[in-house]
């Protein structure tokens, strides 16, 4: 199994570096200056330290739209830095970008991940007037186990009442999710085509299917889709053999049944790879401005 966990680290670094070189062309028309601060404390957990890095714009006026940025990984591996070439992209085009850590499976397992990115959330709005963010504009993109957390952001407010800053909401106003895993209950295993990717989604929940079925729905995002979600960009390879298709277009269909936004594009000829973001991020540009920015 270690050798089938690097393999997947491995092929991620890939997806990132090539992200990467295509938004270093698109950064080169970008209208502000960006300013980054690395390794910001947004909060503790299980003996761990939470940190985010921030990406603002220089001189933008006004208050600004934010994008929680979540990075993939099989909820088990992956970096904040890995959202770099992303979150510089969106604050050279006004937005501040927050590209966040949270716990890694298999030592932690559900609820934590989702725990993580929520106050995360809430701490950025806690902070928006340091950062000069509006706090009723805050976006959520990932891709993979990232596009999963992103998606649980736009379906679910503060999981515990009783977390830290509680007193903020949790919920994101849109969410672009690239390739992530939309349900994750016992009945859809079979859809996972290769094998790898239960052992991730077990890691992910620290138990089998037959064992606690309900964790299973609740770590799903579209088992909590409903007409208060907010809207979505989904974008999906065709052949995907991670994460299926099939994945995106249910939940693409469950949200069209509740009434709410969703934009889904399939992008041909392209897997579980950085072609999805490259040809797509255009349209999510486009669909953030559209949500985020006045």
């Amino acid at each position: 199994m270690k050798r089938n966990r690097w393999y997947f680290v491995g092929l991620w670094a890939v997806l990132c570096v090539a992200a990467a070189g295509v938004l270093r062309a698109q950064n080169e028309g970008k209208k502000y200056e960006v300013i980054v601060e690395n390794d910001v404390l947004y909060g503790e957990a299980g003996g761990e330290k939470l940190l985010l890095d921030v990406y603002r714009p220089k001189d933008a006026p006004g208050k600004r739209p934010a994008v929680i940025l979540i990075h993939g990984g099989g909820w088990r591996a992956g970096n904040k830095s890995d959202a770099k070439g992303l979150a510089q992209d969106l604050a050279g085009r006004g937005f501040v970008g927050f590209a966040i850590a949270y716990r890694f499976a298999p030592k932690f397992t559900h609820p934590a991940q989702l725990d993580d990115c929520q106050l995360a959330v809430r701490w950025v709005r806690a902070n928006a007037e340091k950062y000069q963010v509006d706090p009723e504009r805050i976006g959520a993109a990932g891709a993979s186990a990232g596009g999963h957390l992103a998606a649980m952001l736009g379906v679910r407010d503060t999981r515990d009442k009783n977390a830290p800053l509680s007193q903020f909401s949790s919920k994101v106003r849109c969410v672009v999710d690239v390739f992530g895993p939309m349900d994750l209950r016992p009945h859809l295993n079979t859809t996972y085509n290769n094998p790898f990717g239960l052992v991730l989604v077990q890691g992910f929940i620290g138990k089998k299917p037959d064992e606690a079925p309900e964790l299973y729905a609740d770590a799903s995002p579209i088992t909590f889709v409903s007409k208060d979600a907010a809207p979505f960009l989904i974008l999906h390879g065709a052949k995907d053999n991670l994460v299926p298709i099939s994945q995106s277009e249910a939940m693409a269909e469950a949200l069209k049944k509740a009434g709410v936004e969703v934009n889904f594009i399939r992008i041909e000829e392209a897997g579980h790879d950085a072609t999805v973001v490259q040809k797509g991020w255009q349209a999510a540009v486009e669909f953030l401005t559209r949500h985020l920015k006045p």
